[in-house]
């Protein structure tokens, strides 16, 4: 469909909507291969770990696109570790109505596995007038495999 309009910025609000909710929905092999890898691990993953798992299924770019719809989808997180690797996780207690990453990550300094502590939820308290949009903990130690 083709409009006339002397404003060139003209944007037809049904197009866009219907564009927007197709990009959201949208589901790609190699999606369906890192949301299946991410929540079938037991242990938070690196983007060089998720590539070496996939065996060179979806170059390093694509699997960075992939990783950031599924956080903005919700159904996965991002972890730094204590060396400042970023991990990522499933999320597995959140739902369409709570949706929580306020958790404790735990991370092996031996074997570097990072692990999501999900029935332990920390709590503090900020002074007024701050507004916390992420919580990112992270407790270092020696898992149970290493001991």
């Amino acid at each position: 469909m083709q409009l006339s309009c002397k404003n060139k910025f003209y944007i037809c609000k049904c197009n866009f909507v219907a564009i927007k909710n197709m990009k959201k929905s949208r589901n790609t092999l190699a999606k369906t291969k890192i949301s299946d890898l991410l929540t079938q691990s037991k242990n938070a993953l690196s983007h060089s770990e998720i590539h070496e798992f996939l065996d060179g299924f979806c170059d390093r770019v694509t699997i960075y696109r992939v990783l950031d719809r599924l956080i903005e989808e919700d159904f996965i997180h991002k972890i730094v570790t204590i060396d400042g690797v970023v991990k990522y996780a499933a999320c597995h207690d959140c739902s369409t109505v709570k949706h929580h990453h306020n958790h404790i990550h735990f991370n092996c300094e031996q074997c570097s596995a990072v692990t999501c502590i999900e029935d332990v939820e920390p709590s503090f308290k900020l002074p007024e007038r701050y507004k916390v949009h992420n919580v990112n903990f992270t407790v270092s130690g020696i898992c149970p495999n290493c001991i």
